[in-house]
């Protein structure tokens, strides 16, 4: 019984910790940065071909948190952000658009929300 006891504070502390942590390891990966001085970013029309090259229809490039972000449709017609690193034009994440309310035309989804 001793050791049962003896057992469980450091699980209740190891536990404790962890839930501490989780938080932050969050919050680190859900803002990507790209830390890259611009002397070593590749110019706005290597990124145009990257997408190009990906067979993306290009509506917008912007610079969000020292990253490329394009902004397109994919073959299939699905709209995305896709960021992107300056300097080796390396894919960083995509997120689809899939959770829109309204497409491009301005239509309304299935819940007829407005």
């Amino acid at each position: 019984m001793m050791i049962a006891t003896g057992v469980r504070p450091m699980a209740h502390i190891a536990t404790y910790a962890l839930a501490l942590a989780l938080p932050w390891a969050g919050s680190a990966q859900a803002s990507v940065r790209c830390d890259i001085p611009m002397t070593q970013w590749q110019p706005r029309d290597a990124v145009v071909q990257l997408a190009q090259q990906n067979g993306w229809d290009v509506r917008r490039i912007k610079i969000d948190d020292g990253c490329y972000e394009i902004y397109a449709t994919d073959a299939d017609g699905q709209t995305f952000e896709a960021k992107i690193r300056p300097d080796t034009l390396a894919i960083i994440e995509i997120e689809s658009d899939d959770d829109d309310d309204h497409d491009e035309r301005g239509d309304h989804d299935e819940r007829g929300d407005h």
